[in-house]
């Protein structure tokens, strides 16, 4: 067997393979004792031909497409080895030559990982990121976990008022007659949350338990119903129950109830440290791509269009699973915005163009640079695995291939490689442009010193 560049262009490589007309004759022999079921020779019970008599019948070449099968991906393996070519996608092969007496040769047209051309990406320079933590950041935090504490509580001694939850029944008609979809029992409506048609919720302020009573509205001229959009439509409603949010006071007692603090002062600097954390890994992050972004536009790469098209479809796949955790499949999503999925890859062509563009600077980056995922960080990350899921390391690692153990190195050499952009990076506060004021000033006193 020999392989060989014949040409390349770009990321266009085209090889040769060479099949000696002795391990061609071999894989006849073996694709003849895969097939020879196939085959009904007269004298023979199916499956005993000898593979001359089944040549004689058919001709010389009856197994030869069935060879080119088995030994193909088997002599393509080895001709990436000693080429040392990276394929990105399926090879197209032509047949140069084929038969007994010359073997086989095979033409090869594939696509390879392009070279990359790096240009600066130690001390790219990049904006540094202030974290700051305002008394207001604490306030609101504080009003979200009381939020999360609340509990909702029947009224009966008073009508509706703003931010209640009304449980009403009603029906809707435009023209006196019933319209589809406009009737509900005990629907539960938060007044104020905009849920139903602009003017609808005002109407039920003031309203007590038990009050039968009509409300009139117009649909907006964008409502998405034909019949309805524009028309004015009265719904006779029914207030069955009343229903408020009962928020807990922001006290030490409220302290006490949802941390392991005994003050709201000591539950207030946990707080604002937690802020200050989420906000400093936030910063990092933004920082990290900016870093990368750098880098990124610093090198020159011809991107292979099969590259972009594999990450597209990745991305369709990440985005696909994201609306089915809404309830809703992605042609039903697709009809509902009117696109079809080839418009929703041309979406994606750009961004997964740039994403496939980052990771090919990178591989270059951590290959120039030798940074390696050592055993360490390969436990680490999966004792990180096994813990996510809730289970014992051992018990995770019996699910483990060499595929997958691949795939973690892969992950830990390109977050290492970030890290070390990042590193290297060099950091400046943004500079503040001084106020208008400040300028006119500036160039008064600079005309004045002429």
């Amino acid at each position: 067997m020999g392989a060989k560049i014949v040409s390349q262009e770009g990321y266009k490589v085209n090889l040769e393979i060479e099949i000696s007309p002795e391990e061609f004759k071999d894989g006849i022999k073996r694709a003849y004792n895969k097939t020879k079921g196939r085959y009904a020779i007269q004298g023979f019970r199916k499956g005993k031909a000898p593979q001359y008599m089944i040549e004689r019948q058919y001709g010389e070449g009856v197994f030869f497409e069935d060879t080119i099968n088995i030994l193909f991906p088997e002599y393509y393996d080895k001709a990436i080895d000693e080429t040392g070519i990276f394929p990105v996608v399926q090879p197209s092969i032509d047949i140069k030559d084929i038969g007994l007496e010359n073997g086989l040769v095979i033409t090869v047209e594939v696509d390879v990982k392009p070279k990359v051309k790096l240009g600066e990406y130690k001390g790219v320079g990049i904006e540094k990121t202030d974290v700051r933590v305002t008394a207001k950041d604490v306030k609101e935090a504080l009003e979200t976990e009381a939020n999360k504490n609340s509990r909702t509580i029947t009224v009966e001694d008073r009508p509706v008022k703003d931010g209640d939850t009304a449980v009403i029944d009603f029906e809707g008609f435009v023209e006196d007659i019933a319209f589809e979809g406009g009737k509900g029992e005990k629907h539960q409506l938060t007044i104020g949350s905009g849920q139903f048609i602009p003017g609808f919720e005002e109407q039920i302020i003031g309203k007590s338990i038990g009050d039968e009573f009509d409300v009139n509205v117009s649909f907006p001229e964008d409502y998405q119903s034909e019949e309805l959009k524009g028309k004015p439509a009265l719904f006779k409603v029914k207030l069955n129950e009343i229903k408020e949010t009962e928020i807990p006071e922001i006290d030490d007692e409220f302290a006490k109830d949802v941390s392991e603090f005994d003050t709201l002062d000591e539950y207030k600097e946990e707080l604002k440290k937690n802020i200050r954390d989420t906000r400093k890994k936030e910063a990092e992050e933004k920082m990290k791509d900016a870093a990368l972004d750098a880098a990124v536009a610093n090198a020159e790469v011809d991107v292979p269009k099969a590259m972009v098209d594999r990450r597209i479809e990745g991305n369709i796949s990440d985005f696909e699973m994201r609306i089915k955790y809404q309830g809703m499949q992605l042609d039903q999503y697709l009809d509902m915005i009117g696109m079809k999925v080839d418009d929703l890859k041309e979406q994606y062509r750009e961004s997964s163009k740039t994403q496939v563009k980052a990771q090919l600077v990178v591989e270059a980056i951590s290959e120039l640079e030798k940074i390696e995922a050592s055993d360490e960080d390969v436990e680490a990350k999966i004792e990180e695995a096994a813990g996510n899921y809730g289970m014992k390391v051992e018990e995770y690692k019996k699910n483990l291939n060499d595929e997958y153990t691949a795939y973690i190195k892969d992950g830990i050499i390109y977050e290492k490689t970030i890290d070390f952009i990042y590193g290297n990076a060099v950091k400046s506060k943004a500079a503040k442009k001084a106020p208008l004021k400040k300028i006119a000033e500036a160039s008064a006193e600079k005309d004045e010193t002429k």
